[in-house]
């Protein structure tokens, strides 16, 4: 059997606990019966709608090793396995904060207006294929998800590399000082959560916060094609990093492009790494999945692990699900490919989904949900897509929510295959014209549920595949 990630000692010790009952060496850290697995321990926090204390038992019947609660659930039999806590999101972090301060992993911090999570998991998949190494599952990058993400850490990692998301100021700040990063990756910053802040420099600052919970030799590394780069680099300096590298086309980024072009599948790249030129493919199509590949070649660097290996590994990647994920869907009596970038949106991950369906062969329609968080600009940003769809050679745009009626008003009446209300609204719109050999990009922000969209024609991929 593998090591316990916590034994009963530790686990008392780290959060501060009143043991109860026998509690069980613990395997795994969980904040969901739902997906809870025999031998995790079951912290029971409490949300605006949701409170895990009403769970407690459901998770102790499947086996929990044990369970952090603020306050005993009635109905528990007095040997229940509990470790009462004075409150469970702070119990959640102290766990954290210890698995943390045990680890001798080189930790990595991600953050930035678009990319992160597709560069986090660029960047665990490469260090994975040469040492053990942990990250933060799905975006678990907030309050809660970031410290699970440190609690479920084993001892036994190398490397460990953590999502920092936000948007409001502040929250990056509390995030960070909990992971205590030992390199922060900024990918870009963009007009995204403008609803929060009062400019775009608002959000540089914000997304900045990272560097003040870094470790005293710590390095950053920025995108130097940003038009932030400045602003992040002084903020680097203020908060006492030395190290500081630039990743991008500019002449100042040590990690640089040299140059890039469509392949099948993905991307070919060259580049120069520090001074080491490489060759390499992407098997992620598109300019920002190139980019990301700098920020995860620079950051191997920095971390001392081999850029040579990781560049190979870099060719192997599968999309993920929600971001950018390429599936064959059935149509009719053939088949069309569905690019699946249901997770999230903002004006430059937009853009960038338009030049991947560009450069595809094939009837291009681009599905489009709502950018959530853009404040008063929203209507503006959406309208101003037009523009970018009509150069980018887009043959027909769907587009559901309130904020897309500014797109489809705003397009060419040739690119007009449809709006409605809502993403399940638009499905039968897009069913009506679908044909054999068609490229349809399916994008919106997650509140959009542009998913709803997505999930009906995999599974007619997936009932085509079974008969």
């Amino acid at each position: 059997m593998d090591e316990p990630l916590w034994s009963p000692q530790e686990l008392s010790w780290a959060v501060h606990g009143e043991p109860r009952g026998t509690l069980a060496p613990a395997f795994g850290v969980s904040i969901d019966s739902r997906s809870l697995q025999k031998g995790d321990l079951f912290v029971a926090l409490v949300g605006p709608t949701a409170d895990g204390h009403r769970h407690v038992a459901d998770a102790l019947a499947k086996g929990a090793a044990a369970a952090i609660v603020a306050e005993i659930p009635s109905g528990l039999p007095a040997d229940a396995p509990l470790l009462e806590v004075d409150d469970t999101q702070a119990a959640l972090e102290r766990l954290g904060r210890a698995a943390r301060k045990r680890s001798t992993a080189r930790i990595t911090a991600i953050t930035g207006s678009v990319g992160k999570t597709s560069t986090k998991e660029m960047l665990s998949a490469v260090l994975a294929a040469q040492a053990p190494t942990h990250w933060s599952a799905a975006s678990y990058n907030n309050q809660w998800g970031v410290p699970l993400s440190l609690a479920r850490m084993p001892r036994t990692a190398s490397f460990g590399v953590f999502e920092l998301g936000m948007n409001h100021p502040g929250e990056i700040a509390a995030l960070t000082r909990q992971v205590q990063p030992d390199l922060a990756i900024i990918t870009t910053i963009e007009p995204a959560h403008l609803e929060f802040f009062p400019s775009i420099e608002a959000i540089a600052d914000a997304k900045a916060e990272i560097f003040q919970g870094m470790t005293a030799d710590g390095a950053a590394l920025l995108n130097a094609d940003n038009p932030q780069h400045e602003r992040l680099e002084a903020a680097a300096r203020a908060a006492g990093l030395s190290r500081i590298r630039l990743f991008g086309a500019g002449d100042r980024a040590a990690i640089r492009l040299i140059g890039w072009h469509h392949a099948p599948g993905g991307s070919e790249v060259e580049a120069v790494v520090e001074g080491a030129e490489l060759t390499y493919r992407v098997s992620l199509a598109g300019a920002h999945m190139v980019m990301n590949s700098l920020a995860v070649l620079g950051a191997v660097c920095l971390l001392g692990a081999n850029v040579a290996m990781a560049a190979e590994t870099l060719g192997a990647l599968q999309g993920l699900a929600g971001r950018g994920r390429q599936q064959r869907i059935a149509v009719g009596e053939g088949e069309a490919i569905l690019i699946d970038e249901s997770y999230n949106a903002s004006p430059a991950s937009m853009r960038a989904a338009f030049a991947v369906l560009a450069a595809a062969a094939g009837r291009r329609i681009a599905v489009l949900g709502d950018m959530r968080e853009l404040g008063e600009q929203g209507p503006a940003l959406h309208a101003a897509l037009a523009e970018s769809l009509v150069a980018a050679g887009i043959d027909q745009v769907f587009s559901a929510g309130p904020l897309m009626r500014h797109l489809h008003d705003a397009l060419p009446p040739s690119l007009q295959g449809g709006w409605a209300a809502s993403a399940t609204g638009l499905l039968p719109l897009l069913l009506e014209t679908l044909q054999p050999g068609d490229i349809v990009s399916i994008k919106g922000s997650l509140g959009s549920r542009m998913a709803d969209i997505v999930k009906p024609l995999m599974a007619g991929a997936a009932a085509r595949t079974a008969s």
